[in-house]
This record gives C-alpha cells, structure tokens and sequence, in this order.
C-alpha cells in the first residue's frame, strides 16, 4: 500500500476495519440466537420441589398460558410436535420430556400433550415447577 507522489488515490483498500466489523457482528448474532434459543417463558406453578432440565438431551414442551404449544423454543401444533417426537425418538429411544406448563394454562391442554407423549411410548417425562417461598 503506498500514496503515489502526485496525489494519486491508493491502489488498494484495506479491508482489515471492514474484517474487524463483520467478526463483532457475527459473534453478537450468535450469542443473541443462543440466548433466544432457550425456551418460551411461562409462569411455573409453584411447589414445594423444584424440577429442572439437568439431563443431557432433554426436549421441552410448553404450554402457554394462552394454550399454545411449543417443542423447546419453536411453536407447533398437535401433530407437528406428533412427528417431531417420534423423530427425537427414533434417535434417541432413552428420549427425556419436560413438560413446562403455565400455570394459568388449562388442564387439558397439558393432558392432551402427556398422552400424546404416552401413545408415543415416551416415560421419562417431568413436570416443570418452580419452588415455593416459604
């Protein structure tokens, strides 16, 4: 890279601050789809034992409180969240579930989802609470 004597403009461009812009920015996306990746919030009901999701491996399924479902972080209706299970099981038949439903959700909702857990021969399911204030 040199400046030419009479003012000429450069050869070339340096693209190194360019470089420098694109790496911050790639590394700030990734940590925001992590980070946007770990679940849908929901009001847990509360107990006196708290579950959590500490098995490798683990899937979620949420119950909003508006009665919508979701598998882990993406939403999906009865029959998606049919197929995508029997797909993660096929994979993986020791397949762990965590039910997190809100606890303003309805009953049956969360029914609907443990027996469809069960017609897929999925046992090693938990229930999402949080502890209790005492």
């Amino acid at each position: 890279m040199h400046v030419q004597e009479d003012n000429q403009p450069y050869d070339e461009i340096n693209v190194t601050p360019m470089l420098d812009l694109a790496y911050v920015l790639l590394v700030i996306f990734i940590i925001m789809t992590t980070a946007s990746v770990q679940g849908v919030k929901v009001e847990l009901p509360k107990t006196a034992v708290s579950s959590s999701l500490a098995k490798p491996g683990t899937k979620a399924v949420t119950v909003a409180r508006n009665g919508d479902v979701f598998l882990d972080a993406y939403p999906v209706t009865m029959e998606q969240l049919d197929l995508r299970l029997a797909q993660y099981l096929a994979a993986n038949p020791a397949l762990s579930i965590v039910i997190k439903g809100d606890g303003q959700a309805q009953y049956a909702k969360v029914m609907e989802v443990m027996e469809l857990l069960k017609r897929n021969g999925i046992t090693d399911l938990g229930l999402a609470t949080t502890r209790a204030q005492r």
